[in-house]
């Protein structure tokens, strides 16, 4: 055959898979009847009759897509109304809606670092965070997991300007940071804190709220907010909260705002229904706790190695990576999705399923699910 500039990417799938790594897409037929522990909706939103109807409403108004960038022609009275309503939910001044929430993220470490300044970041924080890190100008410092003693000593070592980066909770094993003692820190260092609240949006706070509402944060002058759409309020797109001064730099200097299309009006106007719907049923927050811990109790009582859940995430650990695939296959053959996370995804390379709470399950709903994961557990899993 003949040579081609890519033929090393075919060396680089044999090496996947001989270590077991191999990704592969499944696509998910529409209505199926998989009780699913592995997506992200852990309000039970995606497929609300209110949130669908306000998809397909604001599709038909606005269009399919937004048809430009924000600046240009793809911001509407939607983008503006769910800005405040996200502001307002949430405890801040203002807010800046995006494509995603790792356009979000991006945004918030490039535009709000500067070249002479200091990035501190969790060693376990979110691809898209160390993406963001790794765009901006400043220098970047990863520090060892919640720990706000290391971020004291990498701010008192720094020249010039600072911000700190963490999960709100961190989306591998579901355990929250510690957000009070960081915002000290930095309060204490100069520092500014960029929160990304993507697993605590609709989960923890007052009717869910979101992390720094919970630890009495939100709106603090210090502090910036990123989020997802895409998670608890079960539609598309991210989103930037905190100070105007703040947003009104974003607009004009985030090349993930001033750049790329605009988020799409039934993404929008999803979310939109989404916040009304949370705002009237705030316990859908509360429910989905509980369903975490019980989830986490009856797999530890099992013998199963769990994590205790901050949040809506439990992880569940494998003894390798070849495994935990076996196990999420044979639990998908039984009826039931849950996450599968390998090397490279995971940075303490231990392989884990990753279930996910949802508000709209009954416990006989969760029983069941429980019961296929504590069957088809592979030897040497506790």
């Amino acid at each position: 055959m003949a040579f081609t500039p890519f033929d090393w990417t075919e060396e680089e799938s044999g090496r996947r898979a001989a270590a077991g790594l191999v990704r592969t897409l499944r696509p998910r037929p529409a209505g199926t009847e998989v009780l699913d522990l592995a997506s992200n909706d852990y309000l039970g939103l995606t497929r609300h009759p209110e949130v669908t109807g306000a998809a397909a409403g604001a599709a038909r108004k606005w269009g399919a897509g937004a048809t430009g960038s924000r600046l240009v022609t793809g911001s509407t009275d939607l983008h503006a109304e769910l800005e405040s309503e996200l502001a307002d939910f949430c405890g801040f001044e203002a807010a800046l809606v995006f494509s995603s929430g790792y356009a979000a993220n991006l945004a918030a470490l490039t535009a709000l670092s500067r070249a002479d300044g200091l990035i501190v970041s969790d060693a376990a924080n979110h691809a898209s965070i160390v993406d963001g890190c790794r765009l901006a100008r400043a220098r970047t410092e990863v520090v060892a997991h919640a720990d706000p003693e290391a971020v004291r000593k990498a701010l008192e070592s720094r020249t010039g300007p600072a911000l700190v980066v963490s999960d709100s909770v961190f989306s591998v094993d579901g355990d929250a940071a510690p957000l009070a003692a960081l915002a000290a820190v930095c309060r204490s260092t100069g520092a500014g804190l960029v929160v990304d609240d993507a697993h605590g949006l609709g989960v923890l706070g007052a009717g869910g709220r979101g992390a720094p509402a919970a630890c009495g944060l939100a709106g603090d002058e210090g502090l910036v907010a990123t989020l997802t759409l895409s998670k608890s309020l079960g539609s598309q797109g991210g989103a930037i909260l905190g100070p105007a001064s703040v947003i009104r730099h974003l607009v004009n200097t985030a090349r993930t705002f001033i750049f790329d299309t605009g988020l799409a009006p039934a993404s929008a106007g999803a979310a939109l229904a989404s916040l009304a719907v949370l705002r009237r049923e705030p316990e859908r927050a509360v429910r989905v706790r509980e369903v975490a811990t019980r989830m986490y109790e009856r797999l530890t009582a099992e013998g199963l190695s769990a994590a205790r859940p901050d949040a809506a995430v439990v992880s569940v650990r494998a003894p390798s990576p070849e495994s935990a695939v076996r196990w999420a296959a044979d639990c998908r053959e039984a009826g039931l999705a849950v996450g599968c996370f390998r090397p490279p995804s995971v940075p303490d390379g231990v392989s884990r399923l990753r279930l996910t709470a949802r508000a709209d399950l009954t416990d006989d709903r969760v029983d069941t699910a429980l019961d296929t994961i504590v069957r088809t557990a592979p030897r040497g899993t506790a």
